[in-house]
């Protein structure tokens, strides 16, 4: 299959991106713009994303980030091959607006267009970045997701296990609001635990231990909580004490999937393997995914089931139009092209329940 350059938008939430990026699977590819707006400063006084004020900097900035992208990879729109917006999930004012802008390009451009699920293209990062080979087992951790997942192939995916309840990146940030530290919660508590001490609160571990591998992190919550109300703590241990259960929850149900992803798939060119040798792919995706902790006592727990770990550097485990243009060029070279009446997506799940 020939290479594809292709042009991501993605609107799905609080970052306004567009990229531009040149590959074939299964990768890696090359990132030739990556152009990022953060509305950070415009959410912080409210302790989160307000949709309406996403969607307004959205239409603002959106054009001048396109041009941006397409100036700094020395491309003009008549060069590229295919157009891709993620289409959903995501807050839906946002998603219309990056949405009826590619849908707009590629109609004036005379260029196929690609309505990009958010959830995969986290989840084929790793295939832009370091190259992947199908199936992986994929454990995908966001502000609003928490799964564990076989990925078979571009919109073939197996579900292992999913959160009951809230998903782990919302359960930082409710910590980080409960002990006072600045939004977004996650950078905060990871910041803030370096000078913790992980064992001074014992906190719950739910769903641990259990079969299965769906996750709970509601429990973990409502003890930090009582915590906080009635022992006035040091916020340092407290954060401290939250990530190591963290870790611990995540760990426990990631080895449980992998047990689950090695028998359905036992494949002989995975035996003998090892961090350096042929064993199945463990990618991390998602937001939560840059948590350095989380990455490091994952990363040792993939080594030791014999899975090769593959995480993306943080800057792409966040949201970013990278991983956008790269879903593109997966779908764009299986012909996998939509309709310009496509609609905008709140909710599309990766696997059925």
């Amino acid at each position: 299959m020939r290479e594809l350059t292709v042009l991501g938008i993605e609107t799905s939430c609080d970052e306004t991106a567009a990229a531009v990026v040149r590959g074939r699977a299964p990768g890696p590819g090359t990132i030739l713009s990556n152009i990022v707006f953060s509305q950070l400063d415009a959410h912080r006084p409210y302790g989160g994303v307000v949709p309406e004020i996403a969607a307004r900097a959205h239409v603002e900035r959106l054009d001048g980030i396109v041009e941006e992208a397409l100036a700094e990879a020395g491309t003009a729109l008549k060069d590229l091959d295919v157009i891709a917006a993620t289409a959903g999930p995501g807050l839906i004012g946002g998603v219309m607006v990056g949405l009826t802008t590619a849908k707009a390009l590629a109609l004036a451009a005379g260029k196929p267009f690609v309505g990009v699920n958010h959830l995969e293209a986290h989840a084929l990062t790793a295939r832009l970045c370091q190259g992947c080979a199908f199936p992986f087992l994929l454990l995908l951790i966001s502000g609003g997701h928490c799964q564990l997942l076989g990925v078979e192939g571009v919109g073939r995916f197996r579900r292992y296990g999913t959160t009951i309840d809230d998903a782990v990146g919302e359960a930082f940030d409710k910590t980080a609001k409960l002990l006072g530290l600045p939004y977004p919660g996650g950078p905060n508590i990871e910041k803030c635990a370096l000078d913790g001490d992980p064992r001074r609160f014992v906190l719950p571990r739910p769903m641990r231990g259990r079969p299965g591998a769906d996750f709970s992190f509601s429990g973990l919550k409502t003890a930090v909580r009582q915590i906080v109300r009635e022992e006035n703590p040091d916020a340092a241990d407290v954060a401290a004490s939250f990530q190591a259960a963290v870790v611990d929850v995540l760990n426990d149900r990631a080895s449980a999937a992998m047990d689950m992803f090695t028998r359905d798939f036992p494949s002989t060119e995975f035996s003998g393997s090892g961090p350096d040798g042929p064993g199945p792919d463990f990618v991390l995706a998602g937001g939560v995914a840059s948590n350095g902790a989380i990455r490091s006592a994952l990363t040792a727990l993939g080594n030791a089931k014999g899975f090769k770990t593959k995480i993306p550097p943080p800057g792409l485990c966040t949201d970013n139009a990278a991983m956008v243009a790269w879903a593109g060029v997966e779908r764009g070279q299986l012909g996998l092209f939509d309709g310009l009446g496509m609609s905008p997506k709140a909710r599309w799940p990766l696997a059925a329940p």
